[in-house]
């Protein structure tokens, strides 16, 4: 088992090296990017699955285009992408595998039995997923708070009578990031001379968040029917203001339910470690026998169905 484990951990470094090796350079990625970017602008074809700016230097090996193959690419490519990190889906995936297969042999080398070994194991290999997806939250919602300084930049900008485009890029320039980065993309896009619509529903793929999908919906409309845009940007302002106003609201009242779902979560953690402090043997029995370990898996399951039933509840959209 442990020679089978080696070899496993070998031929994971291995096609790490391989990929490492294969990756193209941060200059080639650069300059084909912006040759990519060119051309697209030049020619007004565009492909709706890629964007401009990144896309396309995640297809420059062989390696990453097999990796696009598994089944939850598509739904893990966007998610680097909405955390704001600049990886590559290959790289996740090889990282992911590797740790899982690391977690494994460590859990096979302390003799620990085979379901407590493969859990462990996939807890680890999702770790880099449950870390990107922690990371997106905390990125929207900045976006979120920094959203209504940003609109009414854009706001005051048009009155003092510049472009929508110099809005944007001023935009992009003050505002702090995630919302600064995200209006440069955008702002370089229409430099490209891609249209404001394809630009906008850039944006909102990148930071899919309802308030900004109610500013490019303002902006958009008011393109095609006309109308003063400021006041549109001020009255767009207003009710994403109040939106952050009632979200506030609603993690006061919702803030016992968050508190009963951590406590009803950490106290058999903390009841555990303090029954095994004070008497050891005690405890020791549930994981000698074979029902025990059951009713372990059993009430392991039960409190991950509770806490997640609990985030149900007090998950309320506004």
């Amino acid at each position: 088992m442990a020679l089978m484990l080696l070899f496993l951990l070998l031929l994971v470094l291995i096609f790490g090296v391989i990929v490492y090796f294969l990756k193209p350079t941060s200059t080639e990625k650069a300059v084909e990017d912006q040759l990519a970017s060119i051309e697209e602008a030049q020619s007004g074809a565009r492909d709706r699955s890629s964007t401009i700016l990144k896309d396309r230097a995640v297809r420059s090996t062989a390696v990453e285009e097999l990796a696009q193959l598994l089944p939850w690419s598509q739904t893990a490519t966007p998610l680097i992408k909405q955390a704001g990190k600049n990886w590559s889906f290959g790289s996740l995936t090889l990282f992911s595998l590797i740790a899982g297969l690391a977690a494994y042999g460590l859990a096979s080398l302390f003799n620990v039995s085979s379901v407590f070994s493969i859990a462990l194991a996939a807890a680890v290999a999702l770790a880099p997923y449950v870390y990107l997806s922690i990371v997106r939250e905390v990125r929207f919602s900045k976006f979120s708070d920094l959203l209504p300084e940003a609109v009414d930049l854009m706001s005051r900008g048009l009155r003092a009578g510049h472009s929508i485009q110099a809005v944007l890029e001023m935009v992009g320039n003050e505002i702090a990031d995630p919302v600064g980065i995200e209006f440069r993309a955008l702002h370089k896009e229409q430099t490209l001379g891609l249209p404001l619509r394809d630009a906008m529903a850039d944006l909102v793929d990148r930071a899919p968040v309802d308030d900004m999908r109610f500013l490019a919906t303002a902006i958009l409309l008011q393109k095609e029917s006309g109308g003063n845009l400021a006041q549109i940007l001020d009255k767009t302002a207003a009710v994403i203001r109040e939106r952050a106003r009632l979200r506030g609201q609603l993690r006061i009242y919702t803030a016992q339910g968050r508190i009963t779902g951590w406590i009803l979560g950490a106290a058999p953690f903390f009841m555990f470690g303090l029954l095994n402090l004070v008497k050891h043997d005690y405890e020791m029995t549930l994981f000698r026998d074979s029902l025990g370990l059951k009713m372990v898996y059993f009430g392991l399951g039960m409190m991950v169905i509770g806490i997640l039933a609990i985030r149900k509840i007090i998950d309320i959209k506004v």
